[in-house]
């Protein structure tokens, strides 16, 4: 039988033939991308309109994620089927980070509370605020999401949070929320309800560790920067 080359292939054809061929490793994420798309349109290949959605998140697959279906279907070509197939894929991929940041689930430093709570929340378009409850080992119990808010704030419910803590019988907890605008400063509400859930804990004999704000990719640690 004759060997077709990579070349020979049409265009729309050629980033599923090269994964066969060169192994899923050897595609651009435009090649990913265009796999996912499956075809062109009248004016652009499957190549063409692949680089236009990369390019609509600054060659960024992090703000790819965040798109919504409205952002997608804006570009020429990209009807809902396509664009609902990348949400899908994309949504496949934030879940595998996270079930494999949960295999870790000990709690050592603030860097661990980031890496368990990124994949949940680091690129939400709203804020969220969450309890992690731990046992005296410092293995995570549970993860409670307590409130979640619009794009500069969130609820956080104290009287909830001792609750979730004694129910789940915590030796101490971990709180964090997200900050979409993706400044990693502590505000003074921030900072104040950290204070209340510190002293509550005391009088529970429950510790507080840490209040972590997280962002896509970079944190911020009451304890780490005294704030505790």
């Amino acid at each position: 039988m004759e060997k077709v080359s990579l070349k020979d292939w049409s265009e729309d054809d050629q980033p599923r033939e090269k994964l066969i061929l060169k192994g899923k490793s050897s595609l651009s994420n435009v090649e990913l991308l265009a796999i996912l798309l499956r075809t062109g349109t009248a004016g652009d290949n499957v190549l063409e309109l692949s680089r236009k959605v990369l390019q609509m998140a600054n060659d960024n697959l992090v703000e790819l994620g965040k798109l919504q279906l409205n952002d997608f279907i804006k570009i020429k070509g990209m009807g809902k089927v396509k664009a609902i197939t990348l949400i899908a894929a994309l949504e496949l991929g934030r879940r595998r980070r996270e079930s494999e940041t949960l295999e870790r689930k000990s709690i050592g430093n603030s860097k661990d509370i980031f890496e368990l709570m990124c994949p949940k929340i680091g690129d939400l378009p709203h804020e969220e605020f969450w309890l992690i409850t731990l046992n005296r080992a410092h293995k995570v119990i549970q993860m409670n999401r307590i409130g979640s808010g619009g794009i500069s704030a969130t609820v956080a419910d104290l009287r909830i949070m001792l609750k979730y803590a004694i129910e789940q019988q915590a030796s101490s907890i971990v709180i964090c929320h997200n900050h979409p605008s993706g400044q990693l400063k502590a505000s003074k509400s921030d900072i104040d309800i950290t204070q209340k859930v510190k002293q509550a804990g005391i009088i529970m004999d429950i510790e507080l560790i840490d209040h972590v704000i997280i962002c896509d990719s970079d944190y911020f640690s009451f304890a780490e920067n005294g704030l505790l």
